[in-house]
This record gives structure tokens, C-alpha cells and sequence, in this order.
């Protein structure tokens, strides 16, 4: 198995006939799925998602793929084809179109329905392909056929790429569910013609990786549902992503088999649940859906309210419900149920949410006590399963965490793939297939790009860094006026402290050893602001470890007259 190494430079100009794989993002993490294929000198993208914050990015909204590698070569993209419509595959469009509005978009019906309605918040019309499964289309030198996968959102779809280097199949986000709630499988019957014809590199599905077995089928949770609806003495509250249309789908059975309205809240999953049910996706009986204004008519008893929060995501709905900042007030005997499964890494903010709302007195239904969610990506069984119909020549395992990749890896391995034609890269890395071996040829940026409220990419690292210390230690200020010839202090310093757990009285300590040290500096003839400050910083924060075993930020501000 091959693999990236931190040394990588740039990769050498692409071999005449060969096809150049790029992940910018989706490998090492989960979500901002983005990959770029190349062949002729012509561009062709695969998904262009975001990766939602984590607690280490204070502030951060979205968190996008990095886009300077292929900045100056937006000319010659084809085309972007989306897989299916989960945030994390389509997010980062809009950002991407803001830099070449024309490129064209090709996916199913709803998932261009559900990047068209993102996209008229940005002002952007895009020009739009839709096709469907059996479909082929020609982008350039990348002819594309469309293959069904089961995923947990409908009409999600995998990919396979042609051009003369050889064929490559991206599976997208996908599972095998033979009891699909739409009826809709994973065509293994495609994948099996495609493999006669010959795959020559399959990138797959790596989310599951690690988990035995296969993935439940979906109905099951219809039955765990109806019992926790039978059980509930008031309101039903249930948080879901906004594009979970198969889960919502059973809650609106649920409700209506015991009689109780349904609310859409929050903007996203309004706007969703809205074009999935003007499209035909979703079945909603006529009256079942009512305004959340109108739910204050209603006894608690008839009410289910389906929001977004399910991971914990701070200005979800859920999240202020929780915390007691939202309208809609939690009260002994609502259920509540968080009908996902959790994303790593938002752990702590989920459990958060759940204590907060059974504070309030909320009993609280989650995959940890009850079957009310399964996965939308194939576990190890289905994964050996699907290698042995596909027999691909190269592998690449992707949308996953390392642990992903490589437990992918090795299950690829097992069904026969030699293990030097196994690939396993990180966001950045270049994969090359020339003369049907994919081999790692370099790297390119790929770095985090942060959306911050309107900046893009205006938030770097060093800010993020001062913002866990504003937010862990505090900030001290100091302010000082000095004679711009002497140096001598003419007022101050004043120092004042927010968020550090220290009082300002507790500087009268240290006041006399600034003094001290400034006016020495002055006799010695640093007067240079800039230089003043530094000391400042060291002897205060020196003293502010030394006393309390803490270290904020310290602000110095000289001014000389």
C-alpha cells in the first residue's frame, strides 16, 4: 500500500495519456469532499463540499476546500458533478461559482434542485445538466455514466469516468440497503458490467470502514419510531440533518398514524422539506404539515416539531432550545429525539445538548438508547462484497478519517487487490494512472479554508489561536503614555482584565515592576514604542504565570507625546 509522505513536493507535468486524481478535501476528515480529475490538460470536479467547525474553531462558520491549486485553471474545468446533496458534497459550491459563475453543474433532479435553491441566496444562476441513473454524458474527454447508489438521501448517484487513460468509478457516499424505503438499490448489476469492462482505479466509500457486518435497513427504524410516538405524553421533538428526506419521510408516517401536525423549524429544513415534497420525494398527507405559528392552537399531545441540531451545532435549533434561547421552550414530558448518527469530533457538543434538554425535563431518544437512526455508508461486509463484484485494478479509499482509509485498505486487500496497486492519500496528494498503475506523484495545497460570517479565507491559523486563548485565558490590556524623547512615563500603565479570573486590583503587585523596568529601558535609551510593548508583554506575563499559572493575552498599547 502506498502512501503520502510529509516531504512530497509538487508533482512533475502529467505523462502524455495519463489521468491526474487530486483530493482536495474528504481524506482525513469527514466532509469537504472535493476531488479533481484530470486528462488533456482539462479539469473535472466530483463533489465540492464543506466540513462543519469543531470546538477548536471559535467563530468559524464553514470550513471550505482550498481552491489555489486549480485558481488559475478555472477555464478548464468541464464540469462539477454531484454525487448527491449532503451538505458536505455540495456546500462549497456557491464559493466556487463566485470565482467562475458559468461552470457548468451536473446531477440528479434533487440534488441540483437543492444547490439551485443554495445558490439563489448567493445570487448566483448556474447552468445546471440533470441526468439519472443510465445516463452518459460527455464533459470534454470525461465521458460520465451514472450508476444508482442507496444513500440516506434520495437520488444519490455514483459515478464512472472514461477517458482513455483508463476508467475510474467514484462511488460517492453510498450503502446496500435491500430494503430501500423509495425502492431504489444500489445497482450491483451496473457495477458488475462496469468490472467486465474493466475498472482500472475505484475510489470508495471509507465512512463504515471499520464497522463489521452490514448497514440495517432503514424500515427497521419505522417500528422503534412508532413505539417512542406511542409512548410520548406531550410534544415530539425531532432533529435531523435538513436533507435526511428518508428519516423525515417516517416521521411524517409516524405522526399521522397517531394522529399528532407536523412543524417544520429552522430555514434549512423548511426550504428542503419543501422541494422535496414539490418534487415528489416526499409523501405528506394534506393537512399534516401546519406553520409553526399555528402550533400554540394545538394541544401538546398532537405536536411534532422537526428541527436541525442533531450534532450539537451551536446556533441550530435544537442547541438554543437546549440552552434557552429559541421560542419554542422545553418542558417535562416533551420527547425529544436526535434521529443521526454522531459525526466524530462533535461528540462533547451533542451530549451537551442532550444534558441541557434533559435539564429542562425532556426525555431524550438517541442512537445510544434506541435503534432511531443507521447509516447511509456501507459497513466492512458490504464493502467486501462490493469489491468482489467490481475487481478493480487500483484502489483509493476515500471519505473517511485515516482509520477509515486504512481499515478500506485492508478490505480491499482481502478481496484480492495487490497491495501496491492500493492508494491511500490525504487531501492534497496527487494520484496519477498512467499505463493502468495509480501511483502518488506529488502534493498540492489543501489546506483549511475558513468562511468567517462574510469573509472567506480572511481567518487564518494565528487568528484561530488567539481566539482559544481570548476564549480559554482572557485578555490583559495595559495602556501607557510616554515622552517620545525620554521615555519617561507621563500617565499609566492602567491595566485591566476580562475573562482572565483575575480582579483589577490584583495588578497593584505588579504596577511598581513595569515602572521599574520601563523607566530603566528609557535610562538606557529604548524608547521605541514597539520595544516598550515587548517588555511590557514579558514582565506581565511572566508575572501573571509565576502568580497564577495562567497566560492570556496581553494587549500593550504605548502611546508617546
Amino acid at each position: 500500500m502506498s502512501h503520502p509522505h510529509p516531504e512530497l513536493g509538487p508533482p512533475p507535468k502529467l505523462p502524455k495519456g495519463g489521468l491526474r486524481v487530486t483530493p482536495l478535501g474528504g481524506l482525513g476528515e469527514i466532509g469537504r469532499n472535493m476531488t479533481v480529475f484530470e486528462f488533456d490538460g482539462r479539469l473535472l470536479i466530483v463533489d465540492c463540499g464543506v466540513l462543519f467547525p469543531e470546538e477548536e474553531q471559535p467563530g468559524i462558520d464553514l470550513i471550505l476546500p482550498d481552491f489555489s491549486s486549480i485558481r488559475d485553471r478555472l477555464g478548464d474545468i468541464e464540469g462539477i458533478v454531484l454525487t448527491h446533496g449532503h451538505e458536505d458534497h455540495i456546500g462549497a459550491v456557491p464559493y466556487l461559482l463566485r470565482e467562475r459563475p458559468d461552470i457548468p453543474l451536473i446531477g440528479s433532479k434533487l440534488t441540483l434542485a437543492l444547490i439551485e435553491a443554495k445558490l439563489q441566496e448567493h445570487r448566483i444562476r448556474p447552468y445546471s445538466l440533470e441526468v439519472a441513473e443510465g445516463n452518459r454524458e460527455r464533459l470534454g474527454p470525461f465521458d460520465c455514466e451514472f450508476i444508482a447508489v442507496n444513500h440516506s438521501i434520495p437520488d444519490a448517484l455514483a459515478v464512472a469516468i472514461r477517458t482513455p487513460a483508463g476508467m475510474v468509478v467514484h462511488t460517492g457516499d453510498f450503502k446496500m440497503d435491500q430494503l430501500p424505503l423509495d425502492g431504489r438499490l444500489t445497482d450491483l448489476h451496473a457495477f458488475a458490467r462496469l468490472s467486465e469492462e474493466g475498472i482500472d482505479l475505484l475510489l470508495s466509500d471509507s465512512t463504515n470502514a471499520e464497522v463489521p457486518g452490514f448497514v440495517p435497513p432503514e424500515r427497521d427504524i419505522s417500528n422503534v419510531l412508532r413505539s417512542v410516538f406511542a409512548g410520548a405524553r406531550k410534544r415530539v421533538i425531532v432533529a435531523s440533518f435538513a436533507s435526511h428526506i428518508h428519516r423525515v419521510q417516517q416521521i411524517l408516517d409516524a405522526a399521522h398514524e397517531y394522529g399528532r401536525r407536523v412543524a417544520f423549524v429552522g430555514r434549512s429544513m423548511v426550504r428542503n422539506m419543501g422541494i422535496a415534497r414539490d418534487l415528489g420525494y416526499l409523501r405528506v398527507p394534506p393537512g399534516l404539515v401546519v406553520d409553526v405559528k399555528t402550533l400554540d392552537d394545538l394541544p401538546d399531545h398532537e405536536v411534532v416539531l422537526v428541527c436541525t441540531g442533531s450534532q450539537g451545532e451551536p446556533m441550530a435549533a435544537l442547541s438554543r432550545m437546549a440552552n434557552r434561547d429559541h421560542q419554542i421552550r422545553i418542558v417535562p414530558g416533551d420527547t425529544v429525539i436526535l434521529a443521526s448518527s454522531l459525526i466524530p469530533g462533535n461528540e462533547n457538543s451533542v451530549y451537551r445538548v442532550i444534558n441541557g434538554l434533559t435539564r429542562w425535563g425532556a426525555n431524550v431518544v438517541h442512537k445510544g438508547n434506541a435503534k432511531v437512526h443507521v447509516s447511509g455508508h456501507a459497513s466492512a461486509g458490504e464493502l467486501l462484497y462490493f469489491y468482489n463484484i467490481c475487481r478493480p485494478r487500483n484502489l483509493m479509499p476515500v471519505h473517511g478519517e485515516w482509520r477509515h482509509l486504512r481499515a478500506n485498505a485492508e478490505l480491499g486487500a482481502l478481496t484480492g487487490v495487490p497491495h501496491d496497486r492500493i492508494v491511500i492519500a490525504e487531501d492534497g496528494v496527487v494520484v496519477d494512472l498512467v499505463d493502468g498503475k495509480a501511483r502518488i506523484t506529488g502534493k498540492v495545497q489543501a489546506g483549511y479554508v475558513y468562511v468567517d460570517g462574510l469573509s472567506v479565507g480572511g481567518v487564518g491559523e494565528p487568528a484561530l489561536k488567539d481566539r482559544k486563548i481570548l476564549g480559554d485565558e482572557g485578555i490583559i490590556s495595559v495602556f501607557v503614555v510616554v515622552d517620545s524623547s525620554t521615555g519617561k512615563i507621563s500617565a499609566g500603565p492602567h491595566i485591566q482584565a476580562r475573562g482572565s479570573g483575575i480582579e483589577d486590583k490584583a495588578f497593584g503587585d505588579v504596577l511598581p515592576k513595569l515602572v521599574e523596568v520601563l523607566e530603566r529601558q528609557a535610562q538606557e535609551g529604548v524608547v521605541e514604542p514597539h520595544q516598550m510593548q515587548q517588555l511590557i508583554r514579558r514582565t506581565l506575563g511572566k508575572w501573571v504565570s509565576d502568580t497564577y499559572r495562567r497566560r492570556p493575552m496581553i494587549l500593550p498599547v504605548v502611546v508617546d507625546v
